[in-house]
């Protein structure tokens, strides 16, 4: 739509197109919802409930690292198994469809912003459409790399401990299906998110508030609440299970601080 047009449009020629894109938004979610709850038995034996077997590709990869380093402690990954039950009458059910839905959401996650930037563009100088457009296909980018780290990494990582965790021996951890789900759903979420940190403080470079300098001088604390973190996430005395953590998470920092421009160019800029 010419820029024109746009301004000469309306409230409610405003709140028509609104209405389109909402329209597009949602049949696209029932869409892909509909085709993944078609296929979501086969996507939860092979993809979601893949950290529950010792075959998960981390686990191989720690196996094999440990068994060339003989002074890492041995990750073993024979036998390994995690049993969950299901307690409550209906939650395979309501699983089948509430599963369906988030990865729906997931994976309509690029056509949202795409209608979304489609619906603003008009309203935007020409100076803006391309910085714009890069905060979109940078923001997509960025969730599913989070995304991917959380379930390639963090979420098996977290499993893994928890599930042979015991206060006593006299209590076997039996490991309900809503309460696998919920921690695999939200901490991998989680990750897609905080991967959003890099987009953040380019905004908030761009307005000012935030400067590199910023990231220079609180480094050294960054680093020691990233290992926090990390020993919270893996609180194993592994150390290289921890670098595996950390390292994402750092990265994640320093990329943060690469976005953001020097203190003294920032008034130039705007």
């Amino acid at each position: 739509m010419p820029e024109k047009q746009q301004a000469e449009m309306t409230f409610w020629g405003h709140l028509d197109v609104l209405r389109k894109v909402l329209f597009k938004i949602i049949a696209v979610i029932i869409l892909f919802t509909v085709v993944f709850f078609m296929f979501m038995p086969t996507i939860f034996d092979k993809v979601i409930l893949a950290p529950c077997r010792g075959d998960f590709w981390l686990y191989r990869f720690f196996h094999d690292i440990t068994a060339y380093f003989p002074f890492l402690p041995e990750f073993t990954t024979d036998g390994y198994e995690v049993q969950l039950i299901n307690i409550q009458l209906a939650s395979q059910l309501f699983i089948h469809m509430s599963s369906s839905f988030w990865l729906a959401l997931v994976f309509s996650f690029p056509f949202i912003l795409y209608f979304v930037w489609d619906f603003v563009k008009p309203a935007l100088y020409a100076n803006e459409i391309k910085g714009v457009r890069m905060a979109f296909i940078f923001g997509n980018v960025m969730f599913f790399i989070g995304l991917a780290v959380g379930y390639l990494l963090v979420f098996p990582i977290t499993l893994r401990f928890l599930a042979d965790y015991q206060l006593s021996a006299l209590i076997p951890n039996q490991i309900s299906l809503d309460s696998y789900m919920n921690t695999f759903l939200s901490m991998i979420f989680i990750l897609g998110v905080v991967f959003e940190l890099p987009l953040l403080a380019w905004a908030l470079g761009v307005i000012g508030v935030l400067h590199r300098d910023f990231f220079k001088r609180y480094r050294k604390h960054a680093i020691v609440i990233l290992l926090i973190i990390a020993a919270v996430i893996t609180p194993t005395s592994d150390p290289f299970t921890l670098s595996i953590v950390f390292l994402p998470l750092y990265l994640l920092y320093e990329l943060s601080a690469l976005f953001v421009k020097p203190k003294a160019t920032i008034g130039k800029e705007i």
